[in-house]
């Protein structure tokens, strides 16, 4: 049977014998046929956030195993948590098959391999979260890691563009955006792609949050790697805070470049010391902190 992706769409037929803006017609339709495809899977994708919520805080971690498009937007998606949120380098980890090699070209064979899907999921444990990508729902590599994840017990999910996907025997969670036949016949790079991303940057987003790594809608565990960041630490002390520019500057100065205690010191009057005392005892969680000290304030008072 063939897969959806591998399906020839029926609306774009005529693709190659229309001009330039009807062909960008065409793919911005089917593009805008994914966010709905996406919407219909949030039932399933809570799943996979709260379990991978639960994986972390038990002292797991979450893999990502893909290949071709998905393993490179499985390793897009992992490397962006550190800038972003500030999290540590194994919490999320993206495998590629091929490796590296195989993020810049196409190395034969790799995604056929059952073994080779195994062996780099040999690291897995209990603890762990495991979420396969594969589009098509096929692919050999992500049938091996997920196997050999579920014989040790970890929870597995599967984000793909099939419903009937084979793969989802192999896991607890089946994550399946239908987004249909491509607009080029197989080029999951298009509009299944597109969905898999969409679907990361949420599941990831989510558990962020849920893991305490926003204050609101602010990122506030992010790292200054660049003078961008650190002026975008700034603006988010100031628009937190309403304190003047000078004040954040030295509040940032004081906790050594962190933004959490930075913050938290701001909010609440309390010394540095104390902020970053609160966010430890909360698990990095401001508003925890926040309603620590204030509670500790208000019995003092």
């Amino acid at each position: 049977m063939i897969t959806p992706t591998e399906q020839r769409n029926p609306r774009t037929l005529a693709i190659d014998a229309v001009g330039t803006a009807e062909i960008l017609r065409m793919v911005n339709a089917e593009d805008a046929r994914v966010a709905g495809a996406v919407r219909a899977v949030i039932p399933e994708l809570t799943r996979v956030v709260d379990a991978g919520v639960e994986a972390v805080r038990n002292g797991g971690r979450v893999h990502y195993f893909g290949a071709g498009t998905s393993g490179r937007l499985a390793v897009l998606d992992a490397a962006e948590l550190l800038p972003t949120f500030h999290a540590p380098d194994d919490l999320v980890i993206a495998h590629h098959a091929g490796g590296m090699e195989a993020l810049l070209r196409a190395v034969e064979n790799v995604e056929d391999s059952e073994e080779g899907g195994a062996a780099d999921a040999a690291g897995v444990t209990s603890k762990d979260l495991v979420i396969g990508l594969a589009a098509s729902g096929t692919t050999p590599y992500v049938a091996g890691a997920l196997g050999a994840a579920r014989a040790v017990g970890a929870t597995t999910a599967l984000v793909t563009s099939n419903p009937a996907a084979p793969l989802a025997a192999y896991a607890d969670i089946l994550v399946a955006a239908d987004t249909g036949p491509e607009v080029i016949a197989g080029s999951t790079r298009l509009k299944a792609g597109t969905a898999q991303k969409m679907i990361l940057n949420a599941f990831s987003t989510t558990l962020m949050i849920k893991l305490g790594r926003t204050w609101s809608n602010l990122m506030v565990d992010m790292v200054a790697t660049n003078n961008k960041l650190r002026g975008r630490m700034l603006r988010i002390l100031g628009e937190a805070t309403g304190a003047d520019p000078d004040a954040c500057a030295a509040a940032l100065m004081a906790a050594d470049g962190e933004l959490k205690p930075a913050l938290v010191h701001l909010l609440t009057g309390s010394p540095v010391p104390a902020a970053r005392e609160a966010l430890e005892a909360t698990g990095g969680r401001v508003a925890l902190a926040l309603g620590q000290l204030s509670t500790a304030r208000s019995d003092t008072a």
